[in-house]
């Protein structure tokens, strides 16, 4: 049987754990039309953003490359940290070439100033969200295709929702790819008090994770919205939806606005290399053409492989443009395994990047990590304050900052650490001192992929970027 290439929503959350949604978590949450979702499709366990924060993860899953090679390095938008390098190839670019109308509903944070670098011009037809990291729930200020839409009184994750049902429905009778970002459960932590209340009264959430879990249930129901548009229109067997979140779940806050919660007893959360920061739920449907009914795949993915995945399913060619790093996983998703996993890495530390800091590789069952050092995660008062003013006084940022970044004293670094990851999801037991030889030969490992990726950086940063004006559908 000749399968029909789907439509494609590729639905994503902003700091979502694992312990955030039912099918996934510990019993203390429940999200029922995502864990519909996970019963009617195919659950990923080892699941892998790009990043531990959200515009590396984004660069990512747009391009199916390493972050560090397009130059989104990190999300402070202020300084053009978060831009995604105008020669890279989205998955926009991808679908629109192949016939497909496209959309981008939601967060963006791939290059908030500078025309050149909006949605638009990045392989999607139409727009309607915020370019940069983070929005007010309500008192937001939105990009409709290049023209401003101010707030109505309506909550941030339902115009989004509302948005996507749209976007849907005016497209039922041809091909689309629709790429829902939402912004919940992302800083700052409003919510409609409805959404709240269930969770209220419990002692061992704060109110911090109440919000959290309030934020999203309000999402959850707005996929459930999705889904039941996708069932109207018809169009739910062959249409391949996809959700994941971009990174593991924020952990800030004191008191009772302390954040943190189940997240599957991994450790570590946003932010940080270890499992709690990078390994993220997953589940796909695609009735037309993978198992249903909930089944679970082991096989590791990683975000650079959405990309080739989703090309694959639909018999689309990618433009031509810089190599993939990654890989299809279709096989895995459709239960037969993938013949070989390559190397995965990530790193990240503020402005710029340093292999000692943040970084790890997985091979196989082990994984070797360089942990955090505070003093290369500090953001300058003044890129803070330029920050704050992108979201609230939009109109006073034009350009980005261009000053240097600034000078800080880096200690050494502490060992690098080893983990049997199959045994031992949680990052527990370190195992360096048993296997000095692995470590050597994986940190060798990383050291050299740093160097490549980051020679690519820089080969990109120190030439003027250009890009041809987007093709028609």
């Amino acid at each position: 049987m000749t399968v029909r290439a789907p439509n494609v929503v590729f639905i994503l959350a902003d700091d979502m754990g694992y312990g955030d949604i039912g099918a996934f978590g510990s019993g203390d949450v429940r999200t029922p039309h995502l864990d519909r979702l996970c019963g009617e499709g195919v659950r990923l366990v080892q699941h892998y953003s790009g990043s531990p924060v959200c515009a590396p993860a984004r660069a990512a899953l747009m391009t199916g490359r390493y972050p560090h090679r397009s130059g989104a390095i990190d999300t402070l938008e202020g300084r053009g940290l978060d831009r995604l390098a105008l020669r890279e190839v989205t998955f926009g670019d991808a679908f629109r070439a192949a016939g497909y109308a496209t959309g981008l509903i939601g967060k963006w944070h791939s290059g908030a100033l500078d025309p050149r670098y909006h949605p638009n011009r990045r392989g999607f037809d139409e727009f309607l969200g915020f370019r940069g990291g983070w929005s007010d729930y309500w008192s937001w200020r939105l990009d409709a295709n290049g023209r401003i839409r101010k707030a109505d009184g309506r909550y941030l994750t339902d115009v989004f929702t509302d948005q996507a049902v749209d976007f849907i429905r005016r497209h039922r009778r041809e091909r689309f790819f629709l790429h829902l970002a939402y912004n919940a459960p992302h800083f700052p932590f409003q919510v409609p008090d409805e959404e709240v209340r269930p969770f209220r009264g419990t002692a061992r959430f704060t109110e911090g994770v109440c919000r959290v879990y309030g934020m999203n249930r309000r999402m959850d129901a707005g996929v459930g919205r999705v889904l039941d548009t996708l069932e109207a229109c018809d169009l739910a067997e062959r249409t391949l939806v996809v959700f994941t979140s971009d990174n593991g779940p924020q952990f800030a806050g004191k008191g009772e606005f302390c954040l943190e919660r189940y997240n599957g007893r991994f450790a570590g959360c946003k932010g940080h290399v270890y499992e709690g920061g990078i390994r993220v739920p997953a589940v796909c449907r695609w009735p037309d053409g993978l198992p249903g009914g909930g089944v679970e795949v082991a096989d590791m993915v990683h975000f650079v492989d959405w990309l080739p995945t989703l090309l694959e399913a639909a018999g689309v060619d990618r433009p031509e443009g810089p190599p993939l790093d990654g890989a299809s996983a279709l096989h895995a998703l459709r239960g037969e395994g993938r013949v070989a996993v390559p190397p995965r890495f990530w790193q990240w530390n503020r402005y710029t990047p340093m292999v000692t800091c943040n970084a790890a590789v997985r091979n196989g069952p082990w994984k070797l990590l360089r942990p955090r050092l505070a003093e290369a995660m500090q953001v300058a008062p003044e890129d803070a304050e330029v920050d704050r003013r992108l979201k609230y006084e939009p109109e006073s940022v034009t350009d980005i900052t261009r000053a240097p970044p600034p000078e800080r004293q880096v200690p050494d670094p502490p060992p690098p650490m080893l983990f049997h990851i199959e045994d031992d999801p949680w990052e527990r037991h370190d195992l360096a001192d048993r296997d000095p030889q692995r470590v050597r030969r994986m940190l060798c490992d990383l050291e050299t992929w740093f160097e490549q990726v980051e020679t690519e950086r820089r080969a990109v940063r120190d030439r003027p970027e250009r890009r041809s004006p987007p093709t028609t559908r």
